[in-house]
C-alpha cells in the first residue's frame, strides 16, 4: 500500500474506531440521552492552577442556530413583596429580529405562570445563552451531559438558563449558587433541559455542578424533590474538562469541602434501578444517570489534558468514563493557554484535523454535519474537535481575588468559531455591553451586528485555510494578545478610579470596553476584505507589490488524486506515444 493511502486508511480507521464507540452502548446506556458526540466542551481552572492566581470558566456555546446576543442586566432593588417571573427559555430557540429581541420582546410570550418571591437586591451581571459573570465575580461555563431519556420531565418549571441567571442575580460565590440553583431546582422542579453540567467559579473556589430532571410523573404537588443534582469541587491546583459527558463519579458527602449533593442523589438511583446498593459496587453519579461506559471514546477531555499537561502520557485510546476528573497542568496556565486549548483540533496528535484527505489540500480542520455518516452500509464519523466551528461564541471568565470585584471579573468573549475569532475582554462592571453585540441571528446578514464582523473574516478563511489562517493569527497576536497585555495597565486606573468613586470606575471600564470592542470588530471587518481580496479566484494576490502568486496543490494531495480517481497520465488519456 502506497504512503498515501496509508496515511488515509489510518485517518479513516480512527473515525471508524470514534463512531463505532459511539454505537456500542449497553442496554442502559442506550438509554443515555445520546448527543452524537457534539456539544459545549466547558473548561474549569483552580486558583493555583492559573498563571495569574484566577479561577477560570470556558464554554464554547456550540448549535450553529442558536441564538448569540448577549445583555447587561443591571443591579435593582426590590420592595417586599415583589416577584420575579420564571421563563421557559429554549437554549436553541431563536427568533425573527423583526419580532424583537429574544431577551426584551419574546421572552414574554415564555412566561411559565410561576413567579417566585425578590429578595431586597439582585445583583448585576453579562448574560449571553446563560448567566456568565455577575458584579461579584460569580462565574459559569456548561456543557450537556444527557440523562436517561425516561427522566424528562415536562411538568417541571425551572430551566438551565434561568437558574444561571438567578444565580447571578441572587448569589455571590460558587457554593451559593449551587445550593441555590439545587433548591430552586427541587421546589420547582427542572425540565425543558435534559442532563446538564455548569463550570462555577467564584474568586477563591471552582466547582462542577451537574443537575438532572426527575421524569414525567413529578408534579409540585408530589412531595419530592423535583430534581436531583451534584457538585464536586476540583482542588486548586487542578484544571477539569467536560466534554458532553457526567464528569463525577463515586462521592463522598462527608467532605463538604469538596462534595455537595441533593438529598435524593442516590435514593432516585436505587428507586429506579440505577443502582444496587447490594452489588458491593460503590455508588457511582455519572455511572447511575448519565452512563456513557468504557466503550465510548471522546477525544476532547484527553485532548485538553494532553494540551496542557502532556507528561502525564495519558493514551489516546482511553475513554473519557476512565479519565481523571481533574489534573494538575504541567505548568501554571495562562488566559493565552486557555485560549489556545479552546482552538485546539488535535495538531500534532493521532486525532490531528489539519492532517489527511478530510482535511483537503489546504489543511482546513473543520468538519460539516454529519459527523457521523454511511459509505456502502458502513458507519464512520469525524473526530469532534474542541474547537468547533458551529459554536456560537466562546466565553472565557477570569475571577480574580486581588481586586475589588467589578474590576477583578472578566469574561472574553469570541464570537463564532474559535479558530478565526478574537477574544474580546468585557469586565464585570461595565455597566452596558455594545449594542452590536445585542443584535443579530444566523439568517439576516447585519453589519451592525458584531456577530457578522467574525463569520464574515471566518468565511473568506475557509478557501486556503492553511495560508489565511496565518493573516487570522496575526491579527489575534495584534488584538487578542494586546488586550491582554494592556489588561494590567486597565486594572490599575480602574482601582485607582475605584478608591475615588467606585461609580468612576464603572465608566471607565465601560469606555474602555466599547472602545476596544469597536476597535476589535471594525479589524475583522477588515480583515475579511483583506481575505477575499488576497486569497480571491484561488491565487495568492499581494497588495505590497502588486503581484499574483499561484498557489499549487501539495504533492501528497496530487498523489492522493491520481489513486483514487486511478487518473490516467496525459499520455494514456489522449494516447500520445512517449
Amino acid at each position: 500500500m502506497s504512503l498515501v493511502l496509508r496515511r488515509i486508511s489510518f485517518v479513516f480507521f480512527t473515525a471508524v474506531l470514534i463512531l463505532f464507540s459511539c454505537f456500542t452502548f449497553s442496554s442502559a446506556q442506550q438509554d443515555a440521552e445520546c448527543i452524537d458526540c457534539l456539544g459545549c466542551t466547558s473548561f474549569l481552572v483552580g486558583k493555583d492552577a492559573s498563571l495569574d492566581g484566577s479561577t477560570m470558566t470556558v464554554h464554547p456555546c456550540d448549535c450553529g442556530t442558536c441564538d448569540f446576543t448577549f445583555r447587561t442586566v443591571p443591579a435593582a432593588d426590590h420592595e417586599p413583596g415583589d416577584t420575579r417571573k420564571i421563563y421557559a427559555i429554549s437554549q436553541y430557540e431563536t427568533w425573527d429580529p423583526e419580532v424583537g429581541l429574544k431577551w426584551d420582546v419574546v421572552l414574554e410570550e415564555k412566561f411559565t405562570g410561576v413567579e417566585i418571591p425578590q429578595p431586597p437586591h439582585t445583583y448585576a451581571y453579562i448574560h449571553g445563552m446563560f448567566g456568565y459573570i455577575n458584579e461579584h465575580q460569580l462565574a459559569m461555563g456548561e456543557s450537556t451531559v444527557g440523562c436517561h431519556r425516561e427522566m424528562q420531565s415536562p411538568n417541571a418549571v425551572m430551566n438551565l438558563t434561568e437558574l444561571t441567571r438567578i444565580a447571578m442575580e441572587r448569589c455571590k460565590t460558587a457554593r451559593e449558587a449551587i445550593q441555590l440553583m439545587g433548591e430552586l431546582g427541587e421546589k420547582y422542579g427542572y425540565g425543558l433541559d435534559g442532563g446538564e453540567q455548569l463550570s462555577i467559579a467564584d474568586p477563591y473556589e471552582a466547582w462542577h455542578f451537574e443537575i438532572m430532571p426527575v421524569g414525567p410523573l413529578w408534579t409540585p404537588d408530589s412531595g419530592k424533590p423535583g430534581a436531583i443534582w451534584c457538585a464536586q469541587r476540583i482542588p486548586d491546583d487542578h484544571i477539569s474538562v467536560t466534554p458532553n459527558e457526567s464528569r463525577i463519579g463515586e462521592i463522598d458527602l462527608e467532605n463538604t469541602e469538596y462534595f455537595m449533593a441533593s438529598s435524593n442523589v442516590i435514593s432516585y438511583a436505587v428507586d429506579n434501578g440505577y443502582y444496587d446498593p447490594e452489588s458491593g459496587e460503590p455508588f457511582s453519579w455519572k455511572k447511575a444517570y448519565s452512563p456513557w461506559g468504557k466503550s465510548y471514546i471522546n477525544p476532547r477531555t484527553w485532548g485538553a489534558y494532553h494540551f496542557l499537561a502532556p507528561s502525564l502520557n495519558l493514551d489516546p485510546m482511553t475513554p473519557n468514563d476512565e479519565l481523571p476528573f481533574s489534573i494538575k497542568p504541567d505548568k501554571k496556565v495562562s488566559v493565552k493557554d486557555i485560549m489556545e486549548v479552546s482552538r485546539y483540533h488535535y495538531e500534532g496528535t493521532i486525532f490531528d484535523m489539519t492532517e489527511g484527505l478530510a482535511a483537503g489540500p489546504f489543511g482546513n480542520p473543520n468538519r460539516w454535519r454529519p459527523l457521523n455518516w454511511e459509505v456502502d452500509g458502513e458507519r464512520y464519523s469525524w473526530v469532534r474537535p474542541i474547537g468547533t466551528q458551529q459554536a456560537e461564541y466562546v466565553t472565557i471568565t477570569q475571577s480574580r481575588s486581588w481586586l475589588p470585584d467589578p474590576i477583578g471579573g472578566i469574561v472574553w468573549i469570541g464570537l463564532g468559531t474559535t479558530d478565526t475569532t478574537c477574544f474580546i475582554p468585557f469586565y464585570a462592571g461595565i455597566n452596558e455591553i455594545p449594542y452590536s453585540f445585542q443584535i443579530g441571528d444566523h439568517w439576516t446578514f447585519n453589519r451592525d451586528a458584531a456577530r457578522w464582523a467574525f463569520d464574515y473574516a471566518d468565511f473568506h478563511t475557509q478557501v486556503k485555510y492553511s495560508y489565511a489562517i496565518k493573516d487570522v493569527k496575526e491579527a489575534q497576536y495584534e488584538y487578542e494578545d494586546g488586550a491582554i497585555a494592556e489588561i494590567p495597565k486597565i486594572d490599575m486606573e480602574a482601582y485607582d478610579l475605584y478608591k475615588e468613586d467606585p461609580e468612576k470606575a464603572k465608566e471607565f471600564l465601560t469606555d474602555y470596553c466599547t472602545q476596544n470592542a469597536e476597535k476589535v470588530i471594525n479589524a475583522w471587518w477588515d480583515l475579511g476584505d483583506k481575505l477575499l481580496v488576497k486569497y480571491n479566484i484561488g491565487f495568492v494576490y499581494t497588495s505590497e507589490d502588486r503581484q499574483r502568486k499561484q498557489v499549487g496543490y501539495p504533492e501528497w494531495w496530487l498523489k492522493a488524486v491520481v489513486e483514487y480517481d486511478n487518473r490516467q497520465t496525459v499520455e494514456e488519456f489522449y494516447n500520445i506515444e512517449k
